[in-house]
């Protein structure tokens, strides 16, 4: 086969000239964002864990206008009532709401991870070494039923519209992230809020775990009364809808057909029956 000298030589070429092009454009880049970085006045994250600190501080700054605005709606909204007689809430209402803050006595639940010099962690499956997103709400439904008034979960008010998520070990609740030890504070009787605690079975699943892996888990009593601070987050709510070709309640036609059929036919009494 003959070989073709040109072939090899415009390829190198072609190559060469892909590489500057490549080179000369990164570079262009690398220099419009310098330029643009120094004309902001800002350092950019450079990384993942930058990034997420920068997006933490930005979510307390939008937190804070969000309570400065609110106060001033508040404001606005009673000197726009004034002179109109207008119901007052009831304290159970506000309370529950988190609109006001809250002081009285409770409890301080404190959950974490296992600790690396763990007893038996070479032996435990890893789901049993860290704290789940089941975990703390079994801790907070239990509280809940032991009659708690308010709760906060990492210093931030929960209320019936509150939703956190746990990816891997770290909390997600209400725009922030949070990494363990996962504390929750409850207001309320201590004495029924522990027995609520102890009669949960899933409470009770975790605390097995502590005591086999070395999960973190501890409950004290409040020696100065708790002070929980109002919600501040969103309170607004979007409606959801069914999608199309999404069965609701699967099942449902049939089992009442079934029970219907069971019971029989009902029929009305003839004459005949009457006497």
């Amino acid at each position: 086969m003959t070989d073709h000298p040109h072939r090899a030589r415009r390829f190198v070429a072609r190559g060469t000239l892909s590489v500057a092009l490549v080179l000369a454009l990164s570079g262009a880049l690398f220099a419009a964002n310098a330029k643009f970085a120094r004309a902001s006045g800002e350092r950019h994250p450079q990384d993942l864990k930058e990034l997420a600190q920068v997006e933490t501080e930005r979510v307390e700054r939008l937190s804070s206008e969000v309570d400065s605005l609110r106060a001033v709606v508040d404001d606005l909204t009673a000197s726009e009532n004034a002179g109109t007689p207008v119901g007052e809430p009831s304290t159970a209402y506000v309370v529950e709401g988190g609109i006001v803050p809250v002081t009285g006595p409770g409890v301080t639940v404190r959950l974490d991870d296992a600790p690396a010099d763990s007893p038996r962690r070479e032996d435990a499956l890893a789901d049993t070494l860290v704290v789940h997103q089941q975990d703390l709400q079994a801790v907070m439904n239990a509280l809940w039923a032991g009659g708690a008034e308010a709760m906060t979960l990492m210093d931030q008010r929960v209320i019936s519209t509150s939703a956190f998520q746990c990816v891997g070990n770290v909390l997600k609740l209400h725009g922030r992230v949070y990494s363990p030890p996962y504390v929750v504070q409850a207001i309320g009787d201590p004495g029924d809020l522990r027995k609520a605690l102890n009669a949960s079975p899933a409470v009770q699943l975790y605390l097995r775990d502590a005591a086999e892996v070395g999960l973190g888990w501890s409950v004290t009593d409040a020696d100065q009364p708790l002070e929980l601070a109002a919600y501040s987050g969103t309170t607004e709510l979007s409606s959801a809808t069914v999608p199309d070709g999404i069965e609701i309640l699967p099942g449902l036609e049939a089992a009442e057909e079934a029970q219907r059929a069971s019971t029989g036919p009902t029929s009305t009494p003839g004459p005949e029956d009457k006497q």
